[in-house]
């Protein structure tokens, strides 16, 4: 075995969010008079972080610094209160991760979501795993693709980098693995198009949770 860690991209990628994402933010949008989006359209909007989301949601004339920064309150608020209503993990997601951790090898998150937010999750969806690590989006720390976000796992549960696979659905995450010079893994079945992932040069890309345990 040459995995000692393998680091997990969040939403799209351990858990099927999205229904909960355009719910809360169709209710926020409401509660503004805006008009509101598809799920499809949401699948497009997420992968940067809350604020990109919204800023996305919004009508482009709408998208100043301050009122982009007052519905991601509004969101934030609402949202947290209803994470977890419609979403849940991916077929094989919670298998592959209890085999991981019965054979030695160390499991992280690092995910664009708030980090209050993906505690939560986390929590409450894989409570009985013990994660070396789990980050999300932190004040004064950039997002993902920039690395740091990775540094700091690496930081965390000393894991040399030759020895880490990174799993994610997006570019966002193939570009944050590049950048971290730590072996890509894309997994189809997330919010994004297998496409993204081959253009973004995944190292790997698999269909199925348990094909990741055949690149360890």
């Amino acid at each position: 075995m040459n995995t000692e860690l393998v680091i997990f991209d969040l939403d799209g990628t351990l858990l099927n969010t999205i229904g909960d994402l355009a719910a809360s933010c169709n209710v926020v949008l409401g509660m503004h008079s805006l008009p509101q989006h598809t799920y499809e359209e949401y699948c497009g909007f997420v992968g940067n972080g809350i604020l990109r989301l919204v800023e996305r949601a919004l009508p482009e004339e709408m998208r100043t610094p301050e009122f982009v920064a007052a519905v991601r309150n509004d969101f934030v608020k609402y949202y947290t209160a209803h994470i977890d209503i419609n979403t849940k993990p991916y077929e094989g997601i919670p298998d592959l991760l209890a085999e991981l951790v019965r054979r030695g090898v160390k499991v992280a998150v690092a995910s664009n979501k708030f980090q209050a937010g993906t505690e939560k999750l986390v929590g409450r969806f894989f409570g009985g795993i013990p994660f070396a690590g789990v980050l999300g989006q932190r004040p004064d720390v950039p997002l993902k693709p920039d690395p740091r976000i990775v540094e700091d796992l690496l930081a965390m549960t000393g894991a040399d980098r030759s020895r880490v696979l990174y799993v994610g659905d997006s570019g966002i995450d193939m570009q944050t693995a590049a950048a971290a010079r730590v072996r890509s893994v894309g997994c189809s079945w997330g919010f994004r198009r297998r496409e993204e992932l081959e253009e973004c040069h995944a190292d790997h890309i698999v269909d199925r949770a348990e094909e990741i345990l055949a690149l360890l």
